[in-house]
């Protein structure tokens, strides 16, 4: 099962709060049907058991058959990055849905799973499998882009798992599906995460 958190005062759960803030803007993406998809270089397994998927080329479409792909303009991996912000931005208010990969309803694995995907970029279905892949990254080295996870409820294993949004000092924002408000932006800061946080991984380099 995947759990989240209670939300407080100083969460974000619309756009418009977003855009306010400097964490959204909207998305400049360009949509074609005559792009090819360049899969992304992946590294083998760490001495840590962490795979590594670095250097990502030009992400685009997922399949023939899905009219929503997106497409990037850029390899810039600051660029990807943003889009993948802007995408999962576009998904705030969305309400929680257990399984849930689509605009009908995320739970937070699914949010992480659905976004990636349109860019070409697969990721496990569950956050304890999403926490094997990518880079460790220490707390102070957080980027936006990274992967955040968490252990909550009295879980034994990772069971939660949100995007970094926003790096201002030592405050760390990132968006995710709760199961009380649906897909929001939070902060580390906030007691309940702050205690439940587990680890940062890093997949686009």
């Amino acid at each position: 099962m995947f759990t989240a958190c209670k939300p407080t005062s100083s969460i974000i759960t619309s756009k418009d709060d977003a855009i306010k803030k400097g964490i959204y803007k909207e998305p400049a993406v360009v949509k074609t049907s005559t792009s090819k998809a360049t899969k992304p270089q992946k590294e083998t397994r760490s001495k840590q058991g962490i795979t590594q998927i670095l250097q990502f080329k030009k992400p685009s479409k997922v399949n023939e058959q899905n009219d929503n792909d997106i497409f990037t303009d850029s390899d810039n991996p600051n660029y990807l990055i943003s889009q993948l912000i802007n995408t999962a931005s576009d998904n705030l208010g969305v309400t929680y849905r257990g399984g849930g990969t689509t605009k009908a309803g995320f739970d937070c694995s699914g949010l992480m799973y659905s976004i990636f995907k349109k860019f070409d970029i697969s990721l496990p279905r569950s956050s304890y499998q999403m926490a094997e892949v990518g880079k460790n990254i220490d707390l102070n080295e957080a980027k936006k882009g990274d992967l955040i996870f968490f252990i909550n409820r009295g879980q034994s294993r990772i069971n939660h798992v949100g995007m970094i949004v926003d790096v201002k000092g030592d405050e760390i924002k990132f968006i995710h599906s709760s199961t009380q408000s649906g897909v929001i932006i939070s902060s580390l800061k906030e007691s309940y995460y702050d205690r439940t946080f587990k680890q940062i991984n890093r997949v686009i380099q």
